[in-house]
């Protein structure tokens, strides 16, 4: 069982679990605090939840790094894993992680959940902001009155400056409705797809 089996068995899965969400995108490969780490896909919608998959032919060696960066940035982390990886990443993952199985069963990949998700609580502010492109960060400062003097700045600076004038659900719907505004052509795909 290959990634790509298991991608396509999540992706389904996700195509049946928002159907009728028209306020939804899907995120393949979504980088995450300037490329410390990628999320295999991200569902933005409500919330951001990264869903990391571990087939038979990965190996954790990145897992413990990976952790670090989603704790920081998703509001909610999923790990759709091969049997053979199940109890090592029940053991080491935070218990509000979600954990959903992937068996081969008659040359089909079936997702079980093991774990249910639940909120993160130790997603960051500045975590968040780091999702914004510069402009995206620019017309959010410029919503808010607080653009003077931020134009030439490098990115880096906007962020922290969201940080100090947004409440944390402020920003996150900020990031939020960014990421959902952006082109299909960039990562995004709809969940139809």
């Amino acid at each position: 069982m290959r990634d790509i089996d298991v991608r396509r068995a999540l992706c389904s899965k996700l195509s049946r679990d928002h159907a009728g969400e028209p306020d939804c995108v899907w995120v393949e490969e979504l980088e995450l605090c300037q490329g410390a780490a990628r999320v295999d896909m991200a569902v933005v919608n409500g919330t951001i939840h990264g869903y990391e998959i571990k087939s038979e032919r990965d190996t954790l060696v990145r897992l413990a790094s990976q952790q670090r960066t989603y704790n920081e940035a998703l509001e909610y982390v999923t790990i759709v894993a091969a049997t053979n990886h199940l109890q090592k990443i029940i053991d080491s993952v935070p218990d509000w992680w979600g954990v959903w199985s992937a068996k081969s069963h008659k040359g089909e990949v079936r997702l079980k959940r093991e774990r249910k998700a639940r909120r993160n609580p130790e997603v960051t502010s500045y975590a968040l902001a780091q999702y914004l492109w510069h402009e995206e960060a620019l017309r959010a400062l410029e919503a808010k009155n607080e653009a003077r003097g931020m134009r030439g700045k490098p990115r880096r600076v906007l962020w922290q400056r969201l940080t100090e004038i947004c409440s944390q659900p402020e920003l996150t719907e900020i990031v939020r409705s960014a990421i959902k505004a952006r082109s299909t052509g960039w990562r995004a795909v709809p969940p139809s797809a």
